[in-house]
């Protein structure tokens, strides 16, 4: 296949393997577009991204519009006469006049597999929701939110213990790999994309920091998961003596609560964790973080703080 000019559109990290594989494979990068630098940090300096940074690294052109529905941005896209786009989580939405540009259209790489989990946040609804699968969507894209039809589907079994963090660095890799194996066939017109079943259709909300709250009248695998989704953002935590304690880690120990004990109650502390009674079964906490203090294990936390009687929440 001869090589493609391609535009590609992507911020985070998770973008970065399809943007670096996309060069290995031979095609032409003929721009990157990624969202405007955010303030970060602790002074709020302006801060490039991920997939800034490996572009600036690469030598590729950088266009950084706050919009693509600008006529200007619409028009410096269209000059650049590009084969295809390939959008990976660049987090603006593109309207149809950017849609239509280039000869191939614009392809999707997606962190599920669709029609499951459409939206901003596939990887964390997916371990929240307890699905034993997850996998990565070529899609073409088109003026709904990954709603276009499928090009290609790469499956993977969830780890009984996966959080967000390594179902997202399985994902972006999975994703790299899948991508280039699906451009000769859209670029020859031979892998026929299938249309998706809306009816299967599920929508993964943006995360928000409230639902890092944990609910300790919630079932425990229930809380297990939400302590994994959001590992490493935007983290699970529990309210101890007036402050925020973070949760890292945590395992289902198979014990049961005594009986009278309340939600949140600890009501078993050593070493190996800190069990706490939920609204079904018990959680066994093995790694927490303190404010102003780094992650640690049970057994460090405990070192600094008794915790008998204690209920969290």
């Amino acid at each position: 296949m001869p090589p493609l000019r391609i535009i590609f559109a992507g911020t985070p990290d998770f973008s970065v393997p399809c943007l670096q594989a996309l060069r290995d494979a031979g095609h032409e990068v003929v721009a990157v577009y990624t969202q405007p630098d955010r303030p970060a940090g602790r002074g709020r300096k302006l801060s490039p991204g991920p997939v800034k940074e490996a572009s600036a690294a690469l030598g590729l052109p950088i266009h950084q519009p706050p919009t693509l529905r600008d006529p200007e941005a619409i028009a410096t896209l269209r000059d650049l006469g590009a084969d295809l786009m390939v959008v990976v989580a660049y987090g603006l939405l593109l309207p149809q006049a950017v849609l239509d540009i280039p000869r191939l259209g614009c392809v999707n790489v997606h962190a599920s597999v669709l029609p499951r989990w459409r939206g901003a946040a596939p990887i964390q609804r997916a371990i929240l929701a307890g699905d034993s699968e997850s996998g990565v969507t070529i899609m073409r894209m088109e003026a709904g939110l990954d709603t276009g039809p499928m090009y290609l589907i790469r499956r993977l079994t969830l780890d009984p213990r996966e959080t967000g963090g390594s179902l997202h660095d399985k994902l972006s890799l999975l994703g790299a790999a899948a991508l280039v194996e699906a451009l000769p066939g859209i670029a020859a017109g031979s892998l026929a994309p299938e249309i998706q079943d809306d009816s299967q259709a599920s929508y993964a909300h943006k995360l928000a920091k409230a639902e890092a709250e944990v609910d300790w009248s919630q079932p425990a695998v229930a809380i297990d998961r939400l302590i994994r989704a959001f590992d490493p953002w935007p983290v699970a935590q529990t309210q101890l003596d007036g402050a925020s304690l973070r949760l890292w880690g945590c395992d289902l120990p198979d014990l049961k609560p005594p009986p009278g004990a309340e939600s949140g109650q600890v009501i078993g502390a050593s070493k190996a964790g800190i069990v706490v009674a939920t609204g079904a079964g018990v959680l066994r906490l093995t790694r927490l973080q303190p404010p102003g203090k780094r992650p640690m294990s049970a057994a460090e936390f405990l070192n600094a703080r008794r915790l008998d009687g204690v209920k969290f929440g």
